[in-house]
């Protein structure tokens, strides 16, 4: 169901209030109850929470750039906020996933121009434990990198549905 588009700016917004304030709930619970490069085990050999900070892209890539990530980051906010409409962000899914990527990006970004932070704070880990020792893990994320991820699938769910559905006749 299509809402009028005030409606559906104000819903992802605060979809994306509620993002970013979790996310940075979160982050601040790591920073005060883990030291930098700390890990505390949940499941041995599967799950820990850490405190990393992360100054390059997703997986590190493009480590020590924080701040032209910062820049690239508002860029892509930016770029997103005057093309939603291309997306369905009228319909209630479409406000869901942009509210998703536009909290998340918040989230991420924050993290990168806070005096003291200069990284996005990574702190959920999932791993394996290896025979002759050492992990294999999957890298570090946190709220905001979950929030972005989901919220792009799920554009891209509504985007292969639109297509994929069956057309009127003419």
């Amino acid at each position: 169901m299509a809402e009028t588009p005030g409606k559906s700016n104000r819903n992802i917004a605060v979809i994306a209030a509620v993002v970013f304030v979790f996310d940075q709930f979160t982050k601040w619970l790591v920073l005060n109850l883990l030291e930098k490069g700390d890990e505390k085990i949940i499941v041995p050999g599967f799950f820990k929470f850490v405190h990393w900070g992360n100054t390059g892209a997703a997986w590190s890539l493009f480590r020590d750039n924080n701040g032209p990530l910062a820049f690239v980051a508002l860029l892509a906010f930016v770029a997103l906020f005057l093309t939603r409409h291309h997306f369905n962000s009228h319909t209630l899914p479409g406000q869901i996933a942009f509210g998703l990527i536009f909290g998340g990006i918040a989230g991420n970004l924050t993290d990168r121009l806070l005096p003291g932070r200069h990284a996005v704070i990574d702190f959920i880990y999932f791993y394996m434990q290896r025979r002759g020792g050492g992990e294999l893990g999957f890298p570090a994320f946190n709220l905001a990198d979950t929030a972005i991820c989901t919220g792009v699938g799920l554009i891209f769910l509504i985007t292969w549905r639109n297509e994929h559905s069956p057309k009127p006749a003419s």
